[in-house]
């Protein structure tokens, strides 16, 4: 068996901690983990702070738990009786000064059925019409390697549908804007039913069909998602975790047999590692590879970031002229509004239900929007407010208010991104030791950071590996070793 690996991760968002927790798993006494995080708290942008007496989380409030590895986590550190399923209601989009609902079947903006779609009220009688000619028009022919999503959804239904439906949708969860966004990275389904399908429209309909159950898509915890970050920490036992310890480079070493890492901090001191994860954004492992690296930390420097912020608010049940129906809204970037998004938290999840408050979280800030970024916190919630009062008529101020901010808070998949990650993986391949995990990476939720971060794990398992049965084979005598040749 190979010797005791030490392994430093740079950076305990989701990403090092899962990292970690999974190289605890697969290792056990064989590997020494030293985790090292710059703030004075674990879990990055997943936190919990308490709004009007419940806890509400100011980051990502869901965890997509269709995807295997994200089930699986929550069961193996015991949160199963904490989770809590969403209601339903369905979102709405805020379109021409009135909240609309989303059309059922809707995937990133592309209708499922012309029904619901119809009733929605959401496009013109023209839009509908020029949405309705994807199922007549010839297959589109594509030149490019990578479309964005605007090239896709744009050319087969038309413009209302790209910029009241698919634009609305990527600026909530990826605070993009859809024609610069690869479909292949960040919409795969998409891509995938433009390939395989004449129509988008007929494909989403297969696509529906073929689909079937087996439970709720998101989940949340009753006591918020910073209690998935505790339990991932009481998890570290053996793990040495130092925080408030900011890294300022890492630097590859020439050990005896292979390539080692010195890890300085900005206290002074340093360590040396075997392999070392960088589990930051891309734009800080750029930073702390550069002068090592160059080639490497200017790609790593590319990929393209937007800066976003929660604005949470409770407000009095009398606030509301009427009864809320529904999970939220989102805001088309062509309506000009702050806002992206705005999510009900009290009507969305069971346990925020409460009958004299209601939670709301706003999302501002999306590519090509900072006009908030100067604002003071004051001055935010204030036009928040206002475009709430607009949207929904509400009276009276908020009992309580909240402002998170998250400067270049969310990796942007632009066309080309797969490219530019195979660019990153050629530069990796003269750092063996050298691992990148993390939403700029394989995707940007937290289910794809866990899945991603699970296949770190293997794969510094088995670089592990593979460096042991070097140093034995370099440690093994001339004729000793033809003998290990004459067994095979």
């Amino acid at each position: 068996m190979p010797e005791q690996t030490h392994i430093t991760i740079v950076g305990a968002g989701i990403s090092g901690l899962t990292t970690a927790y999974y190289l605890q798993r697969r290792l056990g006494d064989n590997v020494q983990i030293t985790l090292v995080e710059s703030a004075d708290r674990l879990g990055g942008k997943i936190v919990t702070r308490n709004v009007a007496g419940h806890p509400l989380d100011t980051g990502p409030d869901a965890l997509m738990v269709r995807a295997p590895v994200a089930a699986a986590l929550i069961k193996d550190l015991e949160l199963s009786d904490r989770v809590v399923e969403p209601n339903g209601g369905g979102a709405r989009i805020w379109s021409r000064d009135r909240l609309r609902s989303l059309p059922e079947g809707t995937i990133f903006g592309v209708p499922g059925a012309l029904l619901p779609l119809i009733r929605s009220r959401l496009l013109s009688p023209l839009g509908l019409l020029r949405a309705a000619l994807d199922l007549v028009l010839p297959r589109s022919r594509s030149t490019a390697a990578d479309p964005s999503i605007g090239e896709l959804v744009r050319t087969r239904m038309g413009a209302e549908v790209f910029n009241r439906l698919v634009e609305p949708l990527l600026g909530g969860v990826h605070a993009g804007r859809a024609d610069t966004l690869s479909a292949h990275s960040t919409a795969p389904d998409i891509a995938a039913l433009a390939r395989t399908h004449r129509s988008l429209y007929l494909g989403m309909r297969r696509r529906s069909a073929r689909a079937t159950g087996g439970g709720p898509v998101l989940v949340t915890l009753n006591t918020g998602l910073g209690a998935l970050i505790d339990a991932l920490a009481a998890q570290l036992t053996d793990a040495a975790v130092r925080r408030g310890s900011a890294v300022t480079s890492v630097t590859p070493t020439a050990g005896p047999l292979t390539t080692c890492y010195r890890v300085d901090l900005d206290d002074g001191s340093a360590i040396d590692a075997d392999m070392v994860v960088l589990a930051t954004p891309a734009f800080v492992s750029a930073r702390l590879i550069a002068a090592a690296a160059p080639q490497l930390g200017a790609l790593l420097d590319e990929i393209e970031y937007a800066s976003v912020a929660t604005v949470c608010l409770a407000y009095p049940r009398s606030a509301f002229p009427v009864d809320l129906v529904g999970t939220g809204f989102l805001v088309p970037p062509e309506e000009g509004r702050l806002i992206v998004g705005c999510t009900w938290s009290s009507l969305k999840w069971p346990h925020l239900a409460d009958g004299n408050v209601v939670l709301l979280r706003c999302m501002v800030g999306r590519s090509g929007d900072n006009r908030w970024v100067a604002m003071r916190d004051t001055t935010l919630v204030r036009r928040v407010r206002d475009e709430l009062d607009e949207a929904m008529g509400l009276v009276g101020k908020p009992l309580e208010q909240l402002v998170q901010r998250w400067p270049q808070g969310m990796p942007q998949y632009v066309v080309g991104h797969q490219t530019h990650l195979d660019a990153i993986a050629t530069q990796l391949c003269v750092l063996p030791g050298l691992f990148l995990t993390g939403a700029a990476y394989r995707g940007v939720g937290l289910a794809s950071c866990i899945a991603d971060a699970e296949r770190t794990a293997d794969a510094i398992v088995s670089a592990r590996m593979d460096r042991a049965d070097g140093e034995r084979n370099l440690r093994v005598p001339a004729h000793r070793a033809l003998d290990h040749q004459g067994e095979r």
